[in-house]
């Protein structure tokens, strides 16, 4: 994990959001028809209503946290979803903190 792609990827608000959603899924999205939400994660279909952007905005923006290793995709029928990768998050909030301390 590179912290210069974590920042990256968590430099555009609607990516940090998401991120900060998808960590508690089940506070921010309705249960899902397929898929757990702590589980499979949130599918994008439940990301893009919610953050408003088109379904190809959002995969983009999805891709790019992948990228990052802050969430995994999992396929499930026609649709992808996403959970975070709480170790990743840790591990760049902890990599982070050290790396800039005073």
């Amino acid at each position: 994990m590179s912290s210069l792609l974590v920042l990256k990827a968590l430099s555009n608000e609607k990516r940090f959001q998401i991120l900060r959603w998808i960590l508690s899924p089940r506070e921010h999205f309705s249960p899902q028809r397929d898929g757990d939400l702590v589980e499979d994660g949130v599918c994008v279909a439940s990301i893009t209503e919610k953050i408003g952007l088109s379904q190809p905005t959002v995969t983009s923006h999805m891709k790019i946290l992948v990228d990052a290793g802050l969430v995994s995709a999992k396929p499930i029928k026609n649709w992808v979803f996403y959970k975070p990768n709480r170790a990743v998050v840790t591990q760049a909030i902890d990599t982070l903190s050290r790396d800039l301390a005073v």
